[in-house]
């Protein structure tokens, strides 16, 4: 019988631990986000894209942005992020900002808000989200592609199949 109980709670275990790796991806996103940034939908930057009343950031690598990014955006180095690199942007300017997912560009987001920028957000889901919408990137030299560089093998998950070449390496 304690052989039988065992087998159980065994079994049981390993659902409950196996059902936690099985976030979806808003799931996973609600998870990074910590909400100090509005958020704003794939759509409704899609919207906006060439309007001259909105300035996109892209905050990734230079890596990343090389492969693909948002038309129109403007290459931000997270890792290398200084203030000075947006001083020419008028502080009640909108600016969307966005990354893979929207964890890194909400932390540049963060501090754009600390420096006076009074109208930030952060594009739901980065550009896996906008790939997912079956919308379009373009490469270095703003060619439309289906590439998309998905920061290492682990995230290329959140990137649906068939929405574009995941790009790792």
């Amino acid at each position: 019988m304690l052989k039988i109980w065992l087998n159980i709670m065994l079994i049981s275990f390993l659902q409950s631990f196996m059902a936690c790796g099985q976030q979806t991806y808003d799931q996973k996103l609600q998870s990074l986000y910590s909400n100090t940034v509005p958020l704003v939908q794939a759509k409704e930057v899609k919207e906006k894209l060439n309007q001259e009343d909105v300035v996109i950031l892209d905050i990734r690598s230079a890596k990343e942005y090389s492969v693909s990014h948002l038309p129109y955006a403007k290459f931000i180095d997270y890792d290398r992020f200084d203030i000075s690199q947006v001083q020419d942007i008028p502080k009640d300017k909108e600016v969307v900002v966005y990354c893979s997912v929207g964890y890194r560009s909400e932390k540049i987001g963060e501090k754009l808000k600390k420096a006076g920028f009074g109208n930030v957000s952060n594009m739901y889901g980065g550009i896996f989200q906008w790939k997912n919408e079956d919308f379009d990137v373009v490469n270095q030299q703003g060619e439309i592609t289906d590439s998309v560089h998905t920061y290492n093998k682990r995230w290329s998950k959140w990137l649906e199949e068939g929405k574009g070449i995941k790009v790792y390496e």
